[in-house]
């Protein structure tokens, strides 16, 4: 049924317990799974900080290649794709899913978004209504 899963991550609880009910899935269908997260980096871009990070949007890339290993190490033997973007979340990953022509993303219903706690997130939220791939958000209680 599914040949295709798109896993998005932030590194998030609710994310990671997504990835894995999503890894699930695509063991059932024998699905092919693709790991993304997207690095939001805002103004704060090519501010430069300490250290060795040439600038907080290369530190991002860096913890979202993070993330997305992690989720891709739990895969087994499933062919898993792994990518990382720049730019608002719910654009990116809506283009990385019609890219690739998922036929369905597996998604936690809150990230790392502090402000935005409410029943649903808000990249979630934007997913579901504006998207025309199948969204499963899993129970993670």
């Amino acid at each position: 049924m599914f040949e295709t899963i798109l896993l998005p991550t932030d590194g998030s609880e609710d994310a990671e317990s997504a990835a894995d009910a999503g890894l699930e899935l695509a063991q059932i269908h024998d699905a092919e799974v693709h790991v993304l997260c997207v690095a939001e980096t805002g103004l704060l871009g090519h501010v430069r900080l300490p250290g060795d990070a040439d600038s907080a949007e290369h530190a991002m890339h860096r913890q979202a290649e993070t993330f997305v290993s992690r989720v891709a190490d739990r895969a087994g033997d499933l062919p898993v794709t792994t990518a990382v973007r720049t730019g608002p979340p719910e654009t990116e990953l809506l283009e990385y899913a019609n890219e690739i022509d998922a036929d369905l993303i597996v998604m936690g219903t809150r990230g790392r978004g502090g402000v935005h706690k409410l029943a649903i997130g808000s990249v979630t939220d934007h997913v579901i209504r504006f998207g025309d791939i199948d969204v499963y958000v899993p129970s993670l209680e």
